[in-house]
């Protein structure tokens, strides 16, 4: 299955931003920036600032795609679907919430929190924000490479589920508790992939994948997700 990439929004150490605005694309092993409303959306949204950190993260990052995409903006709803993968998912959140839950005998654990204990909350966000109605779904990144979730998008785009589909990774800083059995680099990036050519958007180039799982991009392996936005965002077309 071959997929053009006509979006890219990221998160990282290093800033926040989308492809279109040019400059260079990195993923340092640093702490991530706060981000506030203002920085991901120029209108009022109410729900942003109740939001837990790992939702605004995520969501931030799918924003920025399809921004680059030219698909912010939207008036019908439209069947485009989103997988993200993570490795420790809400789990800030939930020992956030944990927290609140040992005080008073539980008689002050905060709704707020609860309502953002699962893995894939910042998808129904997306979801009510663009007006997607794709199949969405959080899964558990379990290789090196951070490519299982453009794997899976593209394996959608090939049955037909939908056009167009959204695929990174988003993962907050491994909490202090866990910090000495788990590594890995804070941050979310996502990519619009599209199964044709959209006529007003950025070309990044064509992401393939072949029969033993291997992900090309312009024809050429790449082994990491970081390699293959490297990569994108190098070569893009305009």
């Amino acid at each position: 299955m071959d997929a053009y990439i006509c979006g890219i929004g990221w998160v990282t150490g290093a800033g926040f931003g989308w492809g279109s605005q040019g400059g260079e694309w990195t993923m340092p092993d640093l702490p991530l920036p706060p981000l506030t409303r203002k920085d991901v959306f120029p209108e009022p949204n109410q729900r942003f600032g109740r939001m837990s950190e790992y939702t605004k993260l995520g969501l931030a990052a799918v924003t920025f795609a399809l921004r680059d995409a030219g698909l912010e903006k939207w008036a019908d709803k439209r069947p485009i679907g989103v997988v993200a993968s993570t490795r420790l998912g809400c789990l800030a959140t939930d020992l956030e919430y944990h927290t609140t839950v040992l005080l008073d005998g539980g008689g002050l654990a905060s709704p707020n929190l609860f309502a953002y204990t699962l893995a894939n909350c910042f998808l129904g966000d997306a979801a009510i924000q663009f007006g997607l109605t794709g199949s969405s779904f959080a899964i558990n990144e379990t290789g090196g490479d951070n490519l299982d979730a453009i794997r899976m998008a593209l394996e959608d785009l090939e049955q037909g589920e939908a056009d167009t589909m959204l695929a990174g990774i988003c993962d907050l800083a491994v909490p202090e508790a866990f910090a000495d059995s788990v590594s890995l680099t804070p941050g979310a990036v996502f990519l619009v992939l599209a199964a044709t050519a959209p006529a007003a958007s950025n070309n990044y180039g064509i992401v393939s994948l072949v029969g033993d799982g291997t992900l090309l991009h312009n024809g050429s392996a790449t082994n990491s997700l970081f390699e293959l936005v490297q990569r994108a965002m190098t070569g893009i077309i305009r």
